[in-house]
């Protein structure tokens, strides 16, 4: 095989199985940027091999091999003497060394791993966005609306505490996997969610993460109504992914997107899914995301006033899955269906909760809600505490165009809160 010929596979094998790769590497070290540097040198090692001897049969898994050989052999150097890098060293290889049919993916199985019902049921989600994901502290702290520093800490606690109680950790049967089903779950989401919520974000493709694990999940287990209503709840914010942004990269709100650029056969499937669900017979809180999704979704098709609806499921939400950002979502749903005095009304009584302070969406809907009401002044100011907080650029220029119509005394509703949980726009 020529070198040209070799670089080329090589590139169509980065194009289309990089991201993964590097997932399923960083499940192994639990660091993204060592599983990087291994991947790379394992494309290195390619070029040269692949055009002295050919092309392998399976080009992902010489590469996957390669690059955990790289990871394995930095591993030693380092020594680092963490026990708990260690256990999930030794449970990869468990993994490598199975039946490879059992789970079909392999930072799924740690999920299930670090799902012990041993550890906090608290710690279970932010220990596998660390440890098998790979997410750093401020994203985890993102997603949990806390600080970095705070979640850090929270995160070594937890570790500590794992090792002085010798909590073995081993991949559970399939008859043990429902008992760990929600803590997976919860990991999966926050992942979905801090992807959605850092849509322009370089490197990884968190959504695309979340959503293959999700599916796998609810392939693997599809008597798990909640897993199925994960997959939905994904499935009907992906589908709107093409028209969240204008043609020049501008943030587009729910109610002013194309609906013709949304992806009908990912919303088709949400629906059967949702439907599926349903008839389980066992309603839990993503499921009754999903139904908030397929809400939205009836609303601009067919021009339906379904807001008394959408108010009722946020009741059913708050009630299964009481949060600020829920509380915050609801608020904007009873301005809807009872004027925005009610939901500034709703909003006044969590100025206590110290999560919502750094929290974007919650002064972008108070914005909203107090230029629905005429009150120009404190709208503007609300949009420039919204404005300091938001990340994405886009998401800061549509804030900020909000703000000059609050300065020129509009009262326009169409701009919704981007970003809230729980109500992906």
């Amino acid at each position: 095989m020529s070198g040209d010929a070799a670089r080329t596979l090589a590139e169509t094998v980065a194009r289309r199985s990089y991201a993964r790769l590097i997932a399923l590497l960083a499940a192994r070290s639990r660091d993204v940027a060592a599983a990087e540097d291994a991947l790379a040198d394992a494309f290195a090692a390619a070029l040269a091999d692949w055009s002295d001897r050919g092309p392998p049969d399976n080009p992902e898994a010489w590469l996957m091999t390669a690059a955990k050989r790289k990871l394995t052999d930095a591993a030693r150097r380092r020594q680092t003497g963490d026990a708990f890098a260690d256990a999930f060293r030794a449970i990869a290889s468990e993994i490598d060394e199975s039946d490879p049919g059992a789970i079909p993916d392999q930072r799924l199985a740690l999920l299930f791993a670090v799902a012990h019902p041993a550890i906090d049921p608290e710690l279970h989600a932010p220990l596998m966005l660390q440890v098998v994901l790979g997410l750093d502290a401020k994203r985890i702290a993102s997603a949990f609306l806390t600080s970095p520093a705070a979640m850090a800490k929270r995160l070594v606690r937890a570790k500590t505490k794992i090792r002085e109680a010798g909590i073995p950790f081993s991949i559970p049967d399939r008859a043990m996997m429902p008992e760990r089903i929600d803590a997976v779950l919860a990991a999966v989401y926050a992942t979905f969610s801090e992807g959605w919520s850092d849509l322009d974000a370089e490197g990884r493709d968190l959504t695309a993460e979340a959503l293959f694990l999700a599916r796998t999940v609810a392939e693997l287990l599809p008597g798990e109504a909640e897993a199925l209503g994960l997959l939905a709840l994904f499935l009907y914010a992906e589908a709107r992914r093409p028209a969240r942004r204008s043609p020049t990269g501008g943030y587009v709100p729910l109610s002013q997107q194309e609906t013709a650029l949304w992806d009908q056969a990912a919303i088709a499937e949400a629906e059967a899914l949702l439907r599926r669900a349903a008839k389980l017979g066992r309603v839990g809180r993503y499921q009754v995301e999903a139904a908030l999704q397929s809400a939205h979704v009836d609303r601009r098709r067919s021009g339906r006033d379904n807001a008394l609806d959408v108010l009722r499921l946020y009741d059913v939400l708050l009630a299964l899955a009481p949060s600020p950002v829920v509380a915050v979502n609801r608020a904007l749903a009873l301005a809807d269906v009872a004027g925005p005095p009610a939901g500034l009304e709703a909003l006044a009584a969590l100025s206590g909760e110290a999560r919502l302070e750094d929290y974007q969406p919650f002064h972008a809907v108070r914005a909203e809600l107090l230029m629905r009401a005429g009150d120009r002044a404190a709208a503007a100011s609300a949009f420039d505490r919204a404005i300091g907080l938001a990340t994405d650029p886009a998401v800061r220029a549509f804030l900020l165009q909000r703000r000059h119509l609050a300065d020129d005394g509009s009262r326009r509703t169409e701009g919704l809160s981007p970003n809230a949980a729980g109500d992906p726009r």
